[in-house]
């Protein structure tokens, strides 16, 4: 009977009614005309104009991206859901960004921009010389891509189709994929860093709005703190649990779940872990992943930079009230969903015998929400997933064609190096689908925890080598390289049994041997980056150190130094240029030649002249559309004199006093808010 009740919500939450369809076509309308506003506004037949949106975008485009990029559908329903399950201190990986996302804008961009750069790899690559740590951290950034955060979007968003819309998952999610990669691949990172702010105020607005409305069902916010500890299921509360011989802990609330900071030792969240571990794994997100980075490189100075970050902060102070207290009212008002515990009844509900507390937030739309506001929170969901996913598929086409394409083929010009990004992003289209069956076979434990454990498992080495190699000169690339692979073994050491044994649940209790898995993800990120450290300093200091020369702007000390760098590397590059130089000179002889044997194309196209407008006119759009120039004509190159100005306003760090000021007390001032809120949920 109760499936049948549960089977009937679902049909009656489809989208059916004209409000809620009227709201979803207007958002995708409104969606695509910034995307093909954004295209006429940039230059996208570049390298710097497609990956970089030519380095012109002001603070509040960037702000808005940096966060809806970081904002995925796995925030939603995994914030939430761990909301339900432990409380408030879930919030905490939030708030602790907005002191990494400072150290972005003030320490490391500067010297990413002064290095002149464009992938992450790529500046690895300058600063310590050699070819394997660029390709090694490139692979390792698409693997990491492809199988964590493609991975939980589509979960998330899989969840939220199923228990709000009871869509077809394979059908939603390859329409999400199909409209995601269109202005992803035409449009380049200026569309996408604007209708990222589109996204933003879609998901903010539409959160805000299902805030209210559950604030206003559980009787207000005091309401929540006053029934959130009683919020059982239903089952729990008879004689029943000693049938199932479950513990009270696997479904009572945690006494603690009002509490920020938690006990040392025992807790779900330590706080030490909290403050030292969670640090560790948003250093290596905030300040030298390629996703977060490129929007920061995108801008137009340094200051617009900054604001960009603080505006980024401000809005991480959100989840806590949008997303993680109304998963907390989720519970409250549906226990015997959100909070179930019985195997076979959770397996019912949400297809899990683990739990149900990711369905949270899904569950408040569908019940909560009035026809046409329903389909506003489905564009939220949608906004969330496919900024995610389209910030992901251009940052690693970026990777991918900048770093291990580029490196197989030098020789490659501009144009063809943007075919092969846009390329690129559509196989990576078709590896999401293909993922799609392995996500939904995934746990369905806390999505948030498995989003910072896999994190803690591969980042803490990358995080290391980038914090020492922009603040150490000291460090060389012998270091580097062999603290990036002893971290790594390391961390799979700990990955490889968690994936065999399973990280179990309160029901299930994981058979990981207590020596490999005893201790607590976060822990295990601050081991894992201080031991990549100390490897990395030790080899570095048993091995000959980088001459200053190759440093300059390459590190913080020296990042206004005017001097000349010679890049390490400099005579592979030389070769490279010499055979660019002999391939162009190759393909211009060869043109010469067939136009004067009257093979060129217009040459033919004479005497059928009637079919030659049609044709071109085809090619002019095509172009157009993808940004690789119009009709036949090839796009110039740039002079060298044009090249050499450009790089010159491209890593230009300079900035006016007054506005440096200003963005310089706005962070004391979000530091000094941020620092209330954490002492005021302590």
């Amino acid at each position: 009977m109760e499936q049948e009740s549960l089977v009937s919500e679902l049909q009656k939450a489809s989208i059916s009614n004209p409000a809620d369809i009227s709201v979803i076509s207007f958002y995708f309308l409104v969606v695509i005309g910034v995307g093909l506003w954004s295209m006429y506004r940039t230059n996208r037949g570049t390298v710097g104009g497609y990956f970089l949106a030519g380095r012109n975008m002001v603070w509040w485009p960037i702000g808005a991206s940096l966060f809806a990029s970081n904002i995925g559908s796995g925030h939603f329903v995994g914030l939430a859901g761990t909301g339900a399950a432990n409380g408030l201190a879930v919030a905490g990986f939030e708030w602790n960004a907005m002191f990494i996302v400072l150290l972005l804008g003030w320490l490391f961009v500067p010297v990413y921009l002064t290095a002149g750069v464009i992938t992450m790899p790529q500046y690895l690559k300058k600063r310590f010389g050699g070819q394997r740590i660029r390709l090694y951290l490139s692979i390792l950034s698409l693997f990491m891509y492809i199988f964590t955060k493609i991975s939980v979007d589509m979960f998330s968003g899989a969840v939220f189709i199923q228990q709000a819309l009871g869509w077809n998952i394979y059908v939603a999610v390859i329409a999400l994929l199909i409209i995601t990669t269109i202005y992803t691949v035409t449009g380049g990172l200026a569309a996408l860093m604007y209708t990222d702010t589109v996204q933003t105020f879609v998901m903010v607005g539409g959160a805000f709005i299902l805030m209210g409305f559950a604030f206003n069902e559980v009787g207000g916010y005091q309401g929540l703190f006053d029934k959130y500890m009683n919020a059982l299921p239903s089952r729990m509360v008879s004689p029943m649990p000693a049938v199932y011989n479950i513990s009270a802990s696997c479904y009572m609330p945690r006494e603690d779940s009002f509490h920020m900071i938690r006990d040392a030792i025992s807790s779900d969240l330590p706080w030490p872990a909290i403050i030292l571990g969670l640090s560790v794994n948003s250093l290596w997100y905030w300040c030298s992943d390629q996703v977060i980075v490129q929007r920061c490189l995108a801008g137009k100075n340094l200051t617009h930079v900054k604001a960009g970050c603080i505006l980024c902060g401000y809005l991480k102070l959100l989840p806590m009230f949008i997303m993680v207290m109304p998963g907390m009212i989720s519970r409250v008002l549906y226990p015997d969903e959100v909070a179930c515990v019985i195997p076979e009844e959770c397996k019912r509900i949400c297809g899990t015998e683990v739990g149900c507390s990711n369905i949270a937030y899904p569950k408040l739309v569908v019940s909560l929400m009035p026809n046409g506001l329903r389909g506003l929170m489905l564009a939220v969901m949608l906004a969330a997933l496919m900024s995610s996913l389209a910030s992901i598929f251009n940052s690693s086409g970026t990777l991918f064609t900048m770093d291990i394409y580029n490196r197989l083929r030098p020789q490659a010009r501009d144009k063809e190096l943007l075919i092969v990004g846009r390329v690129w992003i559509l196989l990576l289209v078709g590896v999401s689908i293909a993922w799609i069956p392995v996500v939904q076979a995934a746990q369905g434990g806390q999505l948030f925890d498995y989003i910072q454990s896999i994190s803690s498992y591969l980042a803490p080495p990358i995080a290391a080598v980038f914090l020492l190699g922009v603040f150490v000169k000291r460090v060389n690339e012998q270091g580097a390289f062999w603290g990036l692979v002893g971290g790594l073994a390391m961390g799979m050491a700990r990955m490889i049994p968690e994936f065999i044994y399973g990280t179990g649940s309160c029901l299930f209790p994981s058979a990981c041997p207590r020596l490999i898995c005893g201790v607590h993800y976060l822990y295990f990120a601050v081991i894992l980056f201080f031991t990549s450290a100390a490897i990395v300093i030790g080899v570095s200091l048993c091995t000959l150190p980088i001459p200053d020369k190759h440093l300059h702007r390459l590190v913080f000390s020296l990042r206004h130094s005017k001097e000349e760098r010679i890049d390490l590397d400099t005579e592979e590059e030389e070769e490279a240029k010499k055979r660019q130089a002999a391939r162009k000179q190759h393909q211009e002889q060869a043109e010469m030649s067939a136009a004067k044997n009257g093979k060129l194309e217009h040459g033919l196209e004479v005497e059928g002249s009637k079919a030659a407008p049609s044709s071109g006119w085809l090619r002019q759009c095509v172009g157009w559309f993808c940004g690789l120039g119009t009709g036949s004509q090839e796009q110039e190159e740039p002079r060298p004199e044009e090249k050499a100005e450009e790089s010159q306003r491209l890593t230009d760090i300079t900035e006016h006093s007054t506005w440096r000021a200003v963005v310089n007390i706005n962070a004391v001032i979000m530091m000094a808010l941020s620092m209330f809120l954490w002492g005021y949920y302590a």
